[in-house]
Formats: structure tokens, C-alpha cells, sequence
């Protein structure tokens, strides 16, 4: 299981509650007392599907030392325009009692198999916080082959699951994926980090495929080439 920094969990708590009204936080709070109690997942479905009614969709408004916080209890996370129910799902996800390792793992997959689209995102956004960390990464895997900006976007985007947990090939599939969609890849933990052979001579041969169709080519791909192969 994951070590989750108390303090992590009490600073989203923290911004919670500071970016909802009164209101909403007693709902949350009522909510997760509720989850937390269930032994089936009713509590949670519900509460995961309707938490956006109340809590809105506004992006998190962060303190440049909560930036700082967030980032030394978890590197390469990074909160940057995440919308408040986004983060509230994740907190949520959070507290789903764990002790019962076939129970959670059903309650967790029973919201991936009925999610929309903002849900994935935070389900995926969640991955770091998972425990059982090891049998998440089918999920990742599944996300990358989504063509859904978004969901790839939490999946990619200063999410330090994807660079801790895939394997060569799965982390490969992740960058390239990045950069023919046209994501900004600087935003992915441990890009430079993971650079490999396979995927340095796959990015090569993309590079003259850009070339000889005399089409641009991003400049991280060189970067990332030019690191495995020095002297290109």
C-alpha cells in the first residue's frame, strides 16, 4: 500500500474546504462519514456521481505555499487547474476503507466501469493515492488507450503514478501517445528520467517521418534523443 503523508491528506482538506461554501463541505464531510461505514459500495456511487451538483466546477484556488506543500510530500504532483469537484473525488477516493483488499479493489473498479468522463478524471487523478498500487497499473494502461483529451491529460500530466509503476514498454506508450496528440509533454513526471533505448530509436525514426513530411517536430523530442544518444 502507499504511504499517503498525513499532511497531504490534511492539506486537501485544507483547500477543500477553503474553495467550498459551508454547505457543501457538510455535505462532503456527512458523505465520507457514510462511505467510510459501508461495508457494499452504495454510499460511495452515489456520492462519487452527485458530488459535482454540490461542489461545483470551479478551478482550486492554491497559495503558492500550499504549491510548495503539495509538491514536497508527493513529487511531481502538482494541482494546477484542477476544478474542485476533481479534488474532492480524489479526496473521497482517499478515505474508501482499504483493510478488505478484495472489497476495495471491487468498490474502486465498480466506478471505473460506470464513470463519465469528469469521473475518470479523477479516478485516474487518484492513482497515486490507490493502495495496492501494483494493481492499478492494468487501469493506466487502459487510460492511455483512451482518446479522451482529458482523461490522458490526468494520466500524463504531473501524475508520478505512470513514471513509478508501468513497465518499459507501457511508459513508452505513454510518451508517444503525449506527443502524437500534441500534449505538453514538459508536464510529464519523470520524462527525462525514464528515457530508454527502445523509445529513444522509436522517437528517431518519428523525427525523419516529420522531416520527410516536412512537418515540425517538438523540440523535447530532441532533447529526449540527444540524452540516450549524445552525439546526435
Amino acid at each position: 500500500m502507499p504511504v499517503i503523508d498525513i499532511n497531504l491528506y490534511k492539506l486537501f482538506q485544507q483547500i477543500i474546504k477553503r474553495n467550498l461554501s459551508s454547505d457543501a463541505w457538510d455535505w462532503l464531510e456527512k458523505k465520507i462519514n457514510l462511505v467510510k461505514a459501508e461495508e457494499r459500495s452504495m454510499q460511495l456511487n452515489l456520492s462519487f456521481s452527485q458530488l459535482s451538483r454540490l461542489t461545483g466546477r470551479n478551478i482550486v484556488e492554491l497559495n503558492s505555499n500550499e504549491v510548495t506543500e503539495i509538491n514536497l510530500s508527493m513529487s511531481g504532483l502538482e494541482l494546477n487547474n484542477w476544478t474542485i469537484d476533481r479534488l474532492c473525488r480524489v479526496w473521497l477516493l482517499m478515505q474508501v476503507p482499504a483493510g478488505d483488499k478484495e472489497n476495495y479493489l471491487k468498490k474502486i473498479n465498480g466506478l471505473f466501469a460506470t464513470a463519465e468522463m469528469n469521473e475518470q478524471v479523477a479516478l485516474y487523478s487518484a492513482l497515486p493515492f490507490y493502495c495496492y498500487p501494483e494493481e492499478w497499473i492494468a487501469r493506466c494502461e487502459e487510460g492511455i488507450r483512451s482518446n479522451i483529451g482529458t482523461v490522458l491529460e490526468a494520466i500524463m500530466y504531473h501524475n508520478p503514478y505512470p513514471a513509478k509503476f508501468l513497465s518499459t514498454p507501457s511508459w513508452n506508450q505513454l510518451v508517444l501517445k503525449a506527443f502524437f496528440t500534441e500534449k505538453e509533454v514538459d508536464k510529464i513526471y519523470g520524462l527525462y528520467e525514464r528515457i530508454n533505448p527502445a523509445l529513444s530509436e522509436t522517437l528517431m525514426d518519428y523525427i525523419q517521418e516529420r522531416l520527410a513530411a516536412h512537418r515540425t517536430v517538438a523540440p523535447e523530442i530532441y532533447q529526449l534523443t540527444q540524452q540516450m544518444n549524445p552525439q546526435i
